[in-house]
């Protein structure tokens, strides 16, 4: 095998093992733009316009802040205030993960 060939062979595999931790990564982030960010924002500040008209407390939001991820969890997928439960629209594990994704925001 030529060194050049060698070299486009390992790329290849870098390129294919980013975009898989990529994929991964961007799952939780996906559904938490098709499913959340209307209304909690781009970074969970709650400053979109349904946001604002629903007085969605920002992530900043010390009773947002402290809430255990497993009641997040539970607000997800049962619902909370006006918003509308996700039970049966989502699984179990994508509320888990969008819970996760959701609290980096926290950092």
């Amino acid at each position: 095998m030529t060194n050049k060939a060698k070299i486009s062979l390992a790329s290849a595999i870098v390129l294919l093992l980013s975009g898989a931790s990529s994929f991964a990564q961007s799952s939780a982030e996906a559904t938490y733009k098709a499913k959340c960010q209307m209304c909690h924002g781009a970074s969970g500040m709650a400053d979109s316009p349904a946001g604002k008209s629903m007085k969605v407390l920002p992530v900043t939001d010390p009773a947002v802040k402290n809430m255990s991820e497993a009641k997040m969890v539970e607000a997800v997928r049962s619902g909370m205030g006006k918003m509308q439960p996700y039970k049966d629209k989502l699984s179990d594990g994508q509320i888990k993960d969008v819970v996760a994704y959701f609290r980096t925001f926290l950092k």
